[in-house]
């Protein structure tokens, strides 16, 4: 009889995936990825420092809606992972309730999947905080273990300050920073001793 160890499992719903160097797949080079859910299933993720270059809110809803917009033009749209790369996803403080669905991940930050939201932003009545992602990172059952097993990922509490308010271009050193860990000290590869 085999006894399955509840103990050793791994939730890293709210928590930061910070890609270390060497990871091998450059679509996740220097990478921050806010883990959206995590069970026995798989790990679904959205990257939050990458943004798509030239796309703003405005291009998004003029393709999705005909909502007039007020000032939406700062609102810029980050690519949050290889799967399903024409799907959006709005992470989110939690104050703001989509009629349709908001998903609470956790303190304080929320998940919207659906156009409601977009809407919502554009009329000025949407989150306090929000960022806006298309596509999103997603590992089959145990594939993430593994990663963070082959050191391909550190893990570390999700920061709504780190997600929200410090530019992308500091989020990875930020989360790093936020664990003890000197980016300047991290190598691409081993070294011997």
């Amino acid at each position: 009889m085999t006894h399955k160890d509840d103990s050793m499992k791994m939730d890293l719903t709210g928590q930061l995936l910070v890609a270390m160097p060497g990871m091998g797949d450059p679509r996740f080079d220097h990478s921050v990825v806010f883990i959206c859910s995590h069970d026995d299933e798989g790990a679904m993720g959205l990257i939050v420092n990458k943004p798509a270059a030239d796309l703003k809110l405005g291009d998004v809803l003029d393709r999705l809606s005909d909502v007039d917009m007020d000032d939406v033009s700062g609102l810029g749209v980050h690519v949050g992972g290889p799967v399903e790369t024409e799907r959006g996803f709005v992470l989110h403080s939690a104050e703001y309730r989509s009629v349709m669905q908001t998903t609470d991940i956790a303190d304080g930050v929320a998940m919207t999947a659906t156009l409601d939201i977009l809407e919502d932003i554009a009329r000025g009545k949407g989150p306090r905080r929000a960022m806006l992602m298309l596509g999103y990172a997603g590992w089959a059952a145990g594939q993430l273990e593994a990663e963070i097993a082959q050191n391909g990922w550190l893990t570390c509490q999700g920061d709504s300050a780190i997600l929200f308010d410090l530019p992308d271009a500091r989020k990875w050193e930020a989360a790093l920073t936020s664990i003890g860990v000197d980016p300047l000290g991290l190598s691409a590869t081993a070294g011997r001793a």
